[in-house]
């Protein structure tokens, strides 16, 4: 028997399916993108339909801070928690609340009042901690939201939830859902790039998890491309040693021969994502090292992010490579920033932590805006939730004072991209403890984002398992007195 037809023969229900409705799509969008280059599964094109409107913003960077800073230390002042330190948060506030083990039996609660002066700045009269004064420096050009809230008390399953709408790992994440629905401005680079740092005494033992920038059930060409901290930004890029760049080309070119003829065979759409990535790869080799060479940037754009900024895989630097990347045509840019989570050390960690990060995130900001990229740049700065009003612990213990996960109201702040700047919206109560006016849910806060990007989140949706899915699943509302 031919070797072919034996293969045949024993080819499944499934795999037939999948060749003859993938197989077909994979053809057919084969020859409308056209280009020899570009991929089957390339991820430079977006849906047809979008955008569904004009976009006020064409890519994203989000400043995840992990571990969650603390509402009312750094923004949310309130004078209550003043006049209350070291006495009982009142039951009525409480509210039979669920918090994290590390307070879930704890019955004394004593309020505890920000650990550093909370003042006004700006036209706007923002109040920002006296730890963070690069920031004050900056908020007529921010946001403040102060009235987002959670379901979730743990970090995995609420970092999971801002990122992909579900508590629970599998979906994609926002940046896969970006790259699906609007493609690449930059084909040399990534759609969704992925960076993480934490802060240098390693207090936090917060983990990446990859699904944190992970495409779930879309195509994996859509996933985030996490770069390194150290070494090459990303894993065997560099051509090995006696590798000329013309024979790389030559054997991609064959071994994409090949892949072909196997997706033509089986149908199968992680083929077509090889292939991409493949090309992708030779294509990042050219243009990664150029992406960090900071060597063209000004003496004075450096000191402005900070003495960190040379240091691969601080904070600071992917805030440089950030904006880099921003002005490049790069779609999502996700940094993750680990060392918030202060249950035993908010008098010492605390203070640390906004040193390594104010002078870098503000300075994003402030560079955006001098190379006239802000407007349609969204910048996002934020956890996962809050902490909590009252102390974690016993107020006679002051070097090991700490406060607890807070989901019930907190602060996060946007800037550029279509949101209306030097406003703060949203309230919480006298403690800082529950909203009390314009609450903003994460599937809100997912929807908003998707609406400046020019996208009904109602309408970005992909088939899976016999049902449409979406970002936002089955909730969330564009928060419309924010946006410019």
């Amino acid at each position: 028997m031919v070797p072919e037809d034996q293969i045949r023969r024993h080819v499944t229900r499934r795999a037939l399916l999948a060749r003859g409705s993938v197989g077909l799509g994979a053809i057919a969008l084969s020859t409308l993108l056209g280009r020899e280059e570009r991929s089957l599964a390339s991820s430079s094109v977006g849906l047809p339909d979008l955008p569904h409107f004009a976009p006020k913003a064409r890519r994203v960077i989000y400043l995840l801070q992990n571990g969650a800073p603390s509402h009312v230390d750094l923004f949310d002042y309130k004078p209550m928690l003043e006049r209350m330190h070291g006495q009982q948060i009142p039951d009525s506030v409480v509210g039979g609340k669920r918090f994290s083990t590390m307070t879930g039996t704890q019955t004394e609660r004593p309020c505890l009042q920000a650990i550093a002066r909370l003042r006004q700045h700006g036209e706007s009269g923002a109040t920002v901690s006296d730890f963070l004064p690069h920031t004050a420096s900056i908020v007529d050009k921010l946001c403040f939201i102060k009235s987002m809230h959670t379901t979730q008390v743990n970090h995995a399953p609420a970092i999971t939830y801002f990122l992909t709408g579900d508590e629970r790992p599998g979906r994609p994440s926002m940046g896969a859902w970006l790259s699906y629905g609007l493609g690449t401005e930059n084909e040399d680079l990534p759609t969704f790039v992925a960076m993480t740092s934490r802060d240098k005494e390693a207090s936090c033992g917060q983990i990446f998890y990859d699904y944190y920038w992970g495409s779930g059930f879309l195509p994996t060409v859509h996933q985030g491309v996490k770069f390194r901290g150290s070494g090459d930004p990303v894993l065997y890029l560099s051509d090995p040693p006696g590798m000329a760049r013309s024979h790389r080309r030559a054997m991609l070119s064959d071994l994409r021969a090949l892949n072909e003829l196997h997706l033509q065979e089986m149908g199968d759409p992680e083929t077509a994502t090889r292939i991409a990535q493949y090309e992708m790869a030779y294509r990042m080799q050219a243009s990664v090292p150029e992406l960090t060479d900071l060597s063209t940037e000004t003496a004075a754009t450096l000191e402005m992010y900070g003495p960190d900024v040379t240091t691969k895989g601080s904070y600071a630097y992917n805030c440089l490579i950030a904006r880099r990347l921003a002005e490049r045509g790069c779609r999502f840019i996700q940094l993750m920033h680990a060392g918030w989570d202060q249950h035993r050390n908010l008098n010492t960690q605390l203070e640390i932590q906004c040193r390594d990060t104010d002078a870098p995130s503000a300075a994003l900001v402030k560079d955006l805006e001098q190379r006239g990229l802000l407007d349609d740049t969204l910048v996002i700065w934020g956890g996962e939730f809050g902490r909590t009003p009252f102390l974690q612990g016993k107020i006679s213990e002051t070097q090991s004072w700490g406060r607890d996960h807070h989901p019930y109201a907190f602060t996060i702040w946007m800037a550029g991209g279509g949101i209306k700047p030097g406003i703060t919206y949203g309230e919480s109560d006298e403690f800082g403890f529950n909203v009390v006016r314009d609450g903003v849910t994460v599937h809100d806060f997912q929807a908003t984002i998707l609406h400046l990007l020019g996208i009904d989140h109602e309408r970005l949706t992909y088939r899976f398992q016999g049902r449409r899915f979406r970002l936002t699943d089955v909730g969330g509302r564009v928060i419309t007195p924010i946006l410019a």
